[in-house]
């Protein structure tokens, strides 16, 4: 399951609606505090793709010296500003900042990253709203790549509110209509749980923990897990050996991380017709 391929369809075909409607500026911005590199690397990546797909972006830069308040009062601006459809604050934070107040501060219909307990909540409660881009990617993906959901039983593997959760509740909704159960680190005989799904979800962070006994013959195994090895940036999936056996399989990387900068761009038009900034 080719995640740069899918990203790129989906930032093409953002890229034609956005045209068809008269090229009306669609506004992602992002708030950058620190000089992390990761993290400049991952806005750098968003600006890019959004212009390719025809958006307007907008980033705030801060240094790592930022005050809480100063942080507070960029994003404050941002959320009063009717011309910025999405906002984005990319984390860690530097340490000594709270995260939870800035977040507070995004209102949930331009909260692109999905990522308050606003935006979670509506989640829950079936209610529209932006859904946190990792999952929505992962579904994407299982879309795109005719993976059947309806009837089967998943497992996702790790209980973050980033995404194990939210991904827990995407694929039990109506519609999606999988079965799925919870695993994480203290699930016992984590194996024979997930030799029974038909969907894995690995997102636990723990390097190339999934492994060829652990997955069905056929089944579809989607790797979520980052780990910083000596060998490099791995998944929580053991791809070559887990590729001989699994119907479908994510690559790392090239797989869900492109969907997320997708699923991002997805979420800002989408808040940008909440806003009444485009046709419907």
């Amino acid at each position: 399951m080719d995640g740069n391929r899918l990203r790129d369809e989906i930032v093409a075909d953002l890229r034609r609606t956005i045209e068809a409607a008269g090229s009306p500026p669609v506004c992602l911005a992002t708030v950058l505090v620190g000089d992390d590199g990761p993290s400049q690397i991952y806005v750098r990546n968003k600006h890019k793709k959004a212009t390719e797909a025809g958006m307007v972006s907008r980033g705030v830069v801060l240094p790592a010296s930022a005050t809480q308040a100063e942080v507070e009062a960029a994003v404050a601006e941002l959320a009063a500003d009717p011309s910025v459809h999405g906002i984005l604050c990319q984390l860690p934070l530097p340490d000594g900042l709270d995260a939870e107040s800035v977040l507070a501060l995004i209102p949930p219909e331009k909260d692109v990253d999905g990522l308050t307990e606003r935006s979670m909540g509506r989640l829950v409660r079936g209610q529209v709203g932006h859904v946190g881009c990792t999952p929505l990617g992962v579904m994407r993906l299982l879309e795109r790549y005719g993976v059947a959901t309806a009837g089967k039983r998943a497992v996702v593997i790790g209980r973050s509110t980033l995404v194990g959760l939210p991904m827990v509740l995407l694929l039990g909704r109506k519609g999606v209509d999988a079965t799925v159960t919870l695993a994480h680190s203290r699930t016992p005989d984590l194996v024979a749980v997930c030799r029974e799904a038909d969907i894995v979800v690995a997102a636990a962070g723990s390097a190339r923990m999934i492994t060829a006994a652990h997955v069905k013959p056929g089944a579809a195994v989607i790797d979520v897990g980052i780990s910083r090895t000596e060998a490099g940036i791995v998944g929580d999936v053991d791809f070559d050996s887990v590729q001989a056996v699994a119907g479908a399989i994510t690559p790392m990387p090239g797989g869900t991380g492109p969907m997320t900068i997708a699923c991002l761009l997805e979420n800002t038009l989408a808040a940008a017709r909440m806003q009444g900034a485009f046709p419907t």
